[in-house]
């Protein structure tokens, strides 16, 4: 598998507005997510700590929750490592990503505002720009970012925790695609039919919308086991 270059982030002081606690989670999260921390890879709180400047209570609770969201498995006596990624996996996240995916498009397109467009559209701008400068993780999380906005608009908070899991897991996946500008090129265009069908307040178009998108990280995922 081929995978895209990713920076490994020095430690910087934690955010003003975070816990301890969420700045070692979130922190943690981004590493596994873009693959710095590669899958079957090995590692301990020590030098989680070191890595991102926290400390063991804050690391120990985040590799737990991260175990819980499947992103890390803790081995006793050996300390924790990215779970490894596997097709069946894959292709079972998929069919369950793209059920609740549609679901909340549907609902995001009765509720969203004015204000959410705009914000939204900020986000599908930066995206386009880190794409075309191949920013591999600015891409991750500004696309991070966007599904989270949406699962925001919803206004179904347990769909909302859902999907943040399910995009968290298929990012892992969908980080082996980015050497592809070709796929980078689709991503754009599937974020700007998804806000299009948002600003017509669409639910059918914004579900299809959400469909096309989920398929094509399928295919470009199936193209990379090749």
């Amino acid at each position: 598998m081929k995978t895209a270059t990713t920076r490994h982030a020095p430690a910087r002081p934690p955010e003003p507005d975070l816990s301890l606690n969420e700045t070692a989670y979130l922190r943690l999260k981004e590493a596994l997510v873009t693959l710095a921390y590669k899958p079957g890879e090995y590692f301990n709180a020590a030098q989680v700590m070191e890595r991102f400047g926290v400390g063991r209570t804050p690391v120990n609770q985040a590799l737990h929750r991260l175990s819980a969201e499947g992103l890390v498995q803790i081995i006793p006596r050996k300390g924790a490592m990215a779970s490894p990624l596997s097709i069946n996996d894959a292709l079972d996240l998929i069919d369950v990503r793209l059920v609740n995916e549609m679901l909340c498009l549907r609902l995001a397109a009765g509720a969203i505002t004015d204000a959410d467009l705009a914000e939204l559209q900020v986000i599908a701008d930066q995206f386009e720009d880190a794409a075309r400068q191949r920013d591999a993780v600015s891409v991750m999380n500004l696309d991070r970012r966007f599904h989270e906005k949406i699962a925001l608009v919803a206004r179904n908070p347990i769909l909302q925790d859902i999907l943040n899991v399910l995009h968290a897991r298929s990012q892992r996946f969908w980080a082996i695609s980015l050497a592809s500008e070709r796929h980078l090129q689709e991503v754009i265009d599937e974020h700007r039919a998804i806000v299009a069908a948002l600003r017509g307040r669409d639910a059918d178009a914004a579900a299809d919308a959400a469909r096309t998108h989920v398929l094509s990280f399928k295919a470009s995922m199936l193209g990379n086991q090749r």
